[in-house]
């Protein structure tokens, strides 16, 4: 199975690690940035500037680089009918629906976070949410390292989405609180970012109810999370029919 790895910064250097571990080949490394030097398992000869150039045959393009690519990746898979994993964030409305219109012609599978754990507490959130929403207010804090350059972050709204979700769109995302905004509403998901050092990624979603808390957290301790659940991505996403998947269904959560 052959994989074209499409960003080499930190992540797509653990993504090409991950993949090599798996015993699966690096088909190509697309890195649009000059200066690029290729590392191990990763050499010279497959570092490329576009998805066109790569001369093997691709089965399955892991995508951790910048919303900017997104056609160039739509497009090579639909020409080619192979396998997209997006894994990238900070994608526009615009852009999101052309990921969901490319599904109908290719396999695509979408994910704002790659972790196991991430997308449990997803699913969890949909379950507890309904059964706490009238008596807790929620609240959302992410923290992420000082080079990260989108806010919120992608986790932070699959955690939000998963809440609304489960209460048919009734609440509404306030992003940070300034001034006099009067009283909180029954409405509102607060979403706050916190952006320092070298953090690799924290989420808490608080339910504030009267005299009680409940939180439910996640810390990455490293970005290895991220590659290894890319790369369990691009295997179940190998040779499966156009449609849109998510991490829900390579994990088999139910």
């Amino acid at each position: 199975m052959n994989i074209a790895v499409f960003g080499y910064g930190m992540m797509g250097k653990f993504v090409c690690e991950d993949v090599a571990s798996a015993g699966l080949q690096i088909a190509g490394v697309i890195e649009k940035r000059d200066g690029a030097q290729a590392m191990s398992p990763v050499t010279e000869d497959i570092l490329y500037k576009s998805l066109n150039d790569i001369k093997e045959k691709v089965d399955v393009i892991i995508d951790f680089s910048n919303p900017a690519n997104l056609d160039e990746i739509l497009e090579y898979a639909i020409e080619n009918q192979i396998g997209a994993v997006i894994c990238s964030t900070g994608f526009t409305a615009e852009q999101l629906t052309k990921i969901k219109q490319a599904s109908e012609k290719t396999a695509i599978l979408f994910s704002r976070n790659m972790s196991l754990g991430v997308n449990v507490i997803s699913e969890v959130l949909k379950q507890i949410t309904p059964i706490l929403a009238d008596a807790f207010d929620i609240e959302i804090i992410e923290k992420h390292h000082n080079q990260k350059v989108d806010s919120p972050s992608g986790t932070a709204k699959l955690f939000y989405d998963s809440i609304n979700e489960s209460l048919n769109g009734e609440k509404e995302a306030v992003y940070g609180r300034e001034g006099i905004v009067g009283k909180r509403t029954k409405k509102e998901v607060g979403i706050h970012a916190i952006r320092g050092g070298s953090i690799v990624g924290e989420h808490s979603i608080i339910f504030a109810g009267q005299d009680e808390i409940i939180e439910l957290k996640h810390e990455a301790l490293s970005k290895r999370i991220f590659s290894q659940g890319s790369v369990k991505a691009a295997k179940f996403l190998a040779g499966k029919a156009p449609g849109f998947y998510t991490m829900k269904e390579v994990l088999d959560i139910k």
